[in-house]
């Protein structure tokens, strides 16, 4: 019985320390985990890395977030950088870290947004993050090219460029060739935009550049890899039912939307419009404003243009 009696006692003395002293293993044992997973990793970049920022969210070394706009820009740096899976820690000064992540890990529209920003062929189809209770963070990526396809639509931009983007013109008139040939060598995949028939990679830039077919997606993808090609800063810009293109072009952020220049009509006529070719926000908002209107505390840097 005494034997008992000490054993329960020695238990819960033990279970008493290790309540008494939880907060101290726990980053004890986090700060071991940081050491032996963590310490003196760099997040490599893809050569699709983009090292330029944006106002809503910006490149960063510091993988330890204090806040909630760090914590989005490491998101960002991780999505932009072109790896497949990434981890990070909560620092246990940033007591609301854990709650940040779950809420920006399931907000997949904020998570579209940041996607908005990074190369296309760095873009992800799927994202997963998944967390513990002592602060390790695990991003996922599911990227929305496969390999063979970066391959094969760089080539093609690569032939393309050497006919459509000339060194000595100006920007506006590269920026207007690439236009004018996306639009004149597809059109708008109706099929996929009203009965969701997949037939076509109408989504991404393999549709419009290699099977004639494209919606908005695939429309603003292909004119982002020539844009980058260029050497022209730009991003996907997005409401809640289309994208289209942001351009920073003889020193202003102008929108560019190749979709509403390739317009469906009844006879069924392939059209060239440039309604929407290198246009400020007033004038976009005048043309159209239902699929146009968004959050210009995302994209800020149209906020004026």
């Amino acid at each position: 019985m005494k034997k008992i009696l000490v054993t329960l006692g020695v238990t819960f003395i033990i279970a008493g320390l290790l309540l008494l002293y939880q907060k101290d293993l726990q980053k004890t044992y986090y700060q071991i985990l940081k050491t032996f997973t963590q310490e003196n990793r760099v997040l490599e970049k893809n050569e699709y890395y983009r090292d330029y920022n944006f106002e809503f969210v910006q490149n960063t070394n510091r993988l330890e977030p204090d806040n909630k706009e760090q914590l989005l820009n490491v998101f960002y740096t991780i999505i932009n950088s072109g790896v497949d899976s990434f981890t990070f820690y909560c620092p246990n000064e940033y007591s609301g870290c854990l709650d940040d992540v779950e809420n920006i890990a399931n907000d997949q529209n904020l998570l579209s947004h940041i996607n908005n920003f990074v190369h296309p062929f760095n873009s992800f189809n799927h994202i997963e993050t998944q967390y513990d209770s002592l602060g390790k963070v695990t991003v996922h990526i599911q990227k929305s090219y496969s390999k063979k396809q970066i391959q094969e639509i760089s080539q093609k931009v690569d032939e393309l460029a050497k006919e459509l983007i000339i060194p000595n013109d100006t920007d506006v008139n590269n920026i207007r060739r690439v236009h004018d040939y996306i639009i004149n060598n597809s059109v708008y995949d109706s099929g996929r935009s009203d009965y969701n028939i997949t037939t076509y990679h109408s989504d991404i830039a393999y549709g419009p550049l290699f099977q004639g077919y494209g919606i908005c997606g695939g429309y603003t993808d292909a004119m982002e890899l020539f844009l980058e090609k260029m050497g022209i800063k730009s991003y996907k810009i997005s409401s809640e039912q289309h994208v289209w293109n942001a351009v920073y072009v003889d020193g202003k952020w102008l929108h560019l939307d190749l979709t509403w220049d390739d317009p469906v009509v009844s006879t069924g006529e392939n059209l060239l419009e440039h309604n929407f070719f290198l246009i400020d926000t007033p004038t976009l908002l005048n043309l159209e404003e239902v699929e146009h209107t968004f959050d210009q505390n995302i994209y800020s840097e149209l906020k004026k243009a």
